[in-house]
């Protein structure tokens, strides 16, 4: 009898907290935006899975010694795991289309509006009862609005950790919805006939070019925001390791077997911090409407600037690619392109809008860079 007894202790129903249950049907709807609807599915199928693994009881997933307590703590708090996704994000990315169009730079800029928007808003929302965000947990909620899933782990795990899971779901949600987020809001924002316009091609990018805009980027960092240096000179290592022609191997690495190995355990990592004690609060809630806001301010102010720039130019900007300003690459520039199409099935902005869409890459990294100084 005793031995039925502690066996029955030992198992996951006489051990479930209510919590535990709510947390592990929260990982189920993950998986099934990742695998039904195909939301983010690279990283939303391991955090959701590691949502699962994080709340049973007596399993030791997350305990000193587990599996995803060294995920967390060898990727995540050390900030290696973001920083080699930024190495195989810069060994995909092709810079041409903002070295042809360097004025694409403000419109990355531009959307990084939405983050210092929703910094205040953070703070804010500490007048209602139940919020008490420091100004590090709101740069932290803020950096949402950067599109940038990495850059909001990197800066969470720097100066809200215990934010960490909640910020990470909510920004890679946000990111899987930019197709559905964004164009409501271009649409608002601009005439039929602006979103008529139809741009020049871009000019033809030399090699050279290439190679050398990475190290200026770098070198402009380490001059005037060395705290935004480690996104940026990954970013910018795995960059100049696609330009430069001569190792073909280790960009390849970069972009396929590095990444999807550290994508598996960046999602397992961050899944880890989906535990009832940390996720079951009424912050989280805020953090999911301050990051709504963000985006949708940083897709509003991206478009804005981009109207300004098309009176400047006489009329041959189109205002839609603003909107790529937002750092969720390449998504967001396609979003542009299908939404310039409805109104000119000639309209062709994926080119165009792949310049601010990796302007604000750098956007998201600089302004995270800007809080990690100040606030770090």
């Amino acid at each position: 009898m005793d031995g039925l007894i502690a066996f029955w202790q030992e198992t996951g129903i006489a051990n479930f907290t209510l919590g535990q249950v709510v947390m592990m049907l929260v990982g189920v709807v993950l998986l099934y935006l990742a695998i039904a609807k195909k939301f983010e599915p690279l990283l939303l199928l391991p955090i959701g899975f590691g949502a699962i693994l994080a709340n049973i009881p007596n399993a030791g997933f997350t305990d000193e010694g587990g599996l995803l307590y060294f995920a967390y703590h060898v990727g995540i708090e050390t900030g290696v795991f973001p920083l080699l996704i930024f190495m195989g994000v810069g060994a995909m990315t092709d810079f041409g289309a903002l070295i042809a169009n360097p004025k694409t730079l403000l419109l990355g800029a531009a959307a990084q509006f939405g983050i210092f928007a929703t910094l205040i808003g953070a703070i804010g929302l500490n007048l209602l009862p139940g919020f008490e965000f420091s100004m590090q947990d709101a740069a932290a909620i803020a950096i949402i609005g950067g599109a940038d899933g990495p850059t909001a782990i990197f800066l969470a795990s720097k100066l809200a950790p215990e934010l960490l899971g909640a910020i990470a779901v909510a920004a890679y949600s946000y990111m899987a919805l930019v197709p559905i987020i964004q164009p409501p809001i271009m649409k608002l924002l601009t005439t039929p006939a602006e979103r008529e316009i139809k741009m020049e091609q871009l000019r033809e990018v030399s090699k050279k070019e290439k190679i050398i805009f990475p190290l200026m980027v770098l070198g402009m960092t380490i001059l005037f925001l060395p705290a935004a240096s480690p996104l940026v000179g990954m970013f910018c290592l795995g960059n100049l390791m696609r330009e430069a022609g001569v190792v073909d191997r280790l960009s390849k690495t970069a972009q396929n077997e590095l990444i999807n190995i550290v994508t598996i355990f960046l999602g397992l990592a961050v899944g880890s911090k989906l535990s009832a004690d940390q996720f079951l609060r009424v912050e989280t809630l805020g953090i999911l409407v301050l990051g709504a806001v963000a985006f949708a301010v940083g897709t509003a102010t991206g478009v804005l600037m981009a109207k300004v720039m098309c009176k400047l130019s006489g009329g041959k900007i189109n205002p839609l690619i603003g909107a790529a300003g937002v750092s969720a690459v390449p998504m967001a520039a396609r979003v542009v392109n299908k939404v310039g199409l409805e109104a000119n099935n000639q309209n062709f902005l994926l080119m165009h809008a792949m310049g601010p869409n990796v302007a604000g890459v750098l956007g998201s990294a600089v302004a995270a860079g800007i809080l990690l100084a100040v606030l770090g």
